[in-house]
């Protein structure tokens, strides 16, 4: 592999406690070695010369957002809007409190 620097199992330990996961140990070879081969597939990028490419933030120069028209419309009425929550308070939604 032409990674600079090999990732090994330690690696894959820190970024999976990082992480908040446990891996078992045929979950952190197979993880090492397809990180090892994505880093290879950029290392073959970076031999690329881009001096005359432009940056870029998309490849399409076409593609555009597409947003309708902002407009007011008519809402739904207090008593559609809450038909089917499991508790109300008034013209409101009831939810259980989480700051005490």
């Amino acid at each position: 592999m032409s990674t600079k620097k090999p990732i090994d199992d330690k690696t894959i330990r820190h970024v999976a406690k990082l992480s908040r996961i446990s891996l078992t140990d045929e979950e952190i070879d197979l993880y090492r070695r397809q990180i090892a081969d994505v880093l290879e597939y950029i290392n073959k990028l970076n031999e690329l010369d881009t001096a005359k490419t432009p940056p870029t933030s998309h490849p399409l120069d076409s593609l555009r957002n597409v947003f309708r028209k902002d407009s007011a419309g008519k809402s739904l009425a207090a008593e559609d809007a809450l038909r089917n929550a499991p508790r109300t308070k008034g013209d409101f939604f009831s939810v259980p409190g989480i700051i005490e």
